[in-house]
């Protein structure tokens, strides 16, 4: 009888047996799930992590290139701004140089006019003689001339010279003979070498002037000098 029970069971016909895990079935696929998050969670986590290191660097890049492009510009408009300021100054310059050689230029002129002005004056012979030199007059509005004249006196020791003297204008005036002497008469002056003496004279501007005449008399009335200029 055990003979025949031991062979049933080692048979191909014996009952099969079950083994059954000690865990239940809902409890396997929880812990499958909470695995299978966990590594979904664990790769995203390393590609967003691989993400921001490449964005660190590719950032960290771009801003040492930006950087070093801001100091270049920085360069630039600093080299710019000097080389404006200096074509500001050498403009300021410029104009400077060009103001003052005019300003040389008009004095030049003042000069070489007053030089032509006394190269027309001889010294007069004599001591003590006086003399009527660089007589001249022009028009600076209608019905009015300007003069000036130089009165010399020869002689390094000669004695001061007081007087008087009186410009007169010559001319014709509605077609007769014309004459106008000074306004207020003579004019005293004095003087031991020269002395130079300008003014103006008003005339009637439909009176054709055509000679300016001086005359210088002494203290006692009588001619020591006297000039007369076509115009």
């Amino acid at each position: 009888m055990r003979w025949k029970l031991l062979r049933r069971r080692m048979s191909i016909s014996a009952p099969r047996m079950v083994v059954q895990s000690a865990l239940p079935w809902p409890v396997r696929w929880l812990a499958f799930a909470l695995m299978l998050g966990f590594c979904g969670a664990l790769a995203l986590w390393g590609f967003e992590f691989g993400k921001e290191i490449a964005g660190l660097q590719s950032h960290s890049a771009s801003d040492s290139e930006l950087a070093q492009l801001k100091a270049e510009r920085d360069k630039a408009q600093s080299i710019a701004n000097t080389a404006e300021s200096l074509l500001k100054l050498e403009k300021v310059a410029q104009e400077r140089l060009l103001q003052q050689l005019k300003q040389i230029q008009a004095e030049n002129m003042a000069i070489k006019a007053d030089l032509g002005f006394f190269e027309k004056l001889l010294p007069a012979a004599g001591a003590g003689r006086l003399a009527v030199r660089g007589l001249q007059a022009e028009a600076i509005a209608e019905g009015q001339l300007r003069y000036q004249l130089l009165l010399m006196q020869s002689g390094k020791s000669a004695p001061e010279f007081s007087g008087q003297y009186e410009v007169t204008l010559l001319g014709t005036l509605d077609g007769k003979q014309w004459s106008l002497p000074s306004a207020g008469g003579p004019r005293s002056l004095s003087l031991r070498q020269f002395v130079r003496v300008e003014g103006t004279l008003d005339h009637p501007p439909e009176a054709r002037v055509t000679q300016i005449q001086v005359r210088v008399t002494d203290s006692r009335g009588s001619v020591r000098a006297t000039q007369t200029v076509k115009l």
